[in-house]
């Protein structure tokens, strides 16, 4: 069992809702990104979405990308992330840490190397956006021979014919993104998730944790409520941007996760 599946199996048993929280991993320097990631679980959060910078990130609208850039321009680098990691867990051996990016920094260190050197750093689970199922055998695969959760994303857009191949060597959580656009686009409809959710939870038997269009501790809520979690991150990748104290980033990551938690 990792400790995202230990975490969801706890959260089930005291009825309560997962709160996701991602971070661009170097935004806007490493010291100050590893500050406020060590200061989340203090502020609620249950897992840690850890953003890979990339050169091209085509799922992400402009506030995360914005992120990839000053991450990337301040030196951040795959190898860099999981040295972030490192940091992390030598104070943190409980809180899931995921990582969401895209499959070419992995490729490019070459996956054998990765996948043993992320499960040493003490990473979780990954999330690649561009990698879909028929390319299994890239990732997935021996991601889960080497202990790591694979989650995949699902849309509005996966029909019933699709979603069992979606599923298939999913782990850990499926992600439902619950708008069809890039993140920071629009904002998430409870009625609309609602029943989409139901869909893939009877499909993968998993929980399904919501992204994409959830900004504040009233939407978060509502989401949270039709829904295993939420996850939040443009909202808190904008506050980070805005260059204020890490006390008041983590602060406002508190009145989200109060909101999903109170659901």
């Amino acid at each position: 069992m990792t400790r995202i599946d230990a975490t969801f199996a706890a959260l089930k048993k005291e009825g309560r809702k997962a709160f996701v929280a991602y971070i661009m991993a170097g935004d806007p320097d490493m010291e100050t990104s590893l500050e406020v990631m060590r200061g989340l679980p203090g502020a609620g959060v249950d897992v840690i979405e850890l953003g890979l910078p990339f050169t091209d990130p085509m799922a992400d609208g402009p506030t995360i990308q914005l992120a990839g850039q000053r991450a990337l321009e301040g030196g951040m680098t795959l190898n860099r992330t999981l040295e972030m990691v490192r940091r992390f867990r030598a104070e943190d051996a409980e809180t899931p840490i995921v990582l969401m990016g895209y499959y070419n920094p992995i490729y490019s260190k070459g996956v054998e190397s990765f996948l043993a050197e992320a499960a040493e750093a003490g990473v979780d689970g990954l999330i690649v956006v561009d990698l879909p199922p028929e390319e299994d055998a890239e990732l997935c695969l021996p991601a889960n021979a080497a202990g790591l959760n694979f989650i995949r994303l699902a849309t509005p857009t996966t029909d019933d014919r699709r979603l069992p191949r979606v599923v298939q060597n999913t782990s850990g959580f499926v992600y439902y993104v619950s708008i069809t656009g890039i993140t920071g686009s629009a904002e998430a409809q409870a009625e609309d998730v609602g029943p989409e959710v139901a869909r893939i939870q009877k499909a993968s038997g998993l929980p399904v944790v919501v992204g994409f269009g959830v900004n504040t501790p009233e939407k978060a809520r509502a989401i949270a409520e039709v829904a295993d979690g939420v996850v939040v991150g443009s909202a808190i990748v904008s506050r980070i941007a805005q260059g204020g104290p890490v006390e008041e980033v983590l602060a406002f990551v508190k009145s989200l996760t109060e909101g999903a938690h109170a659901a």
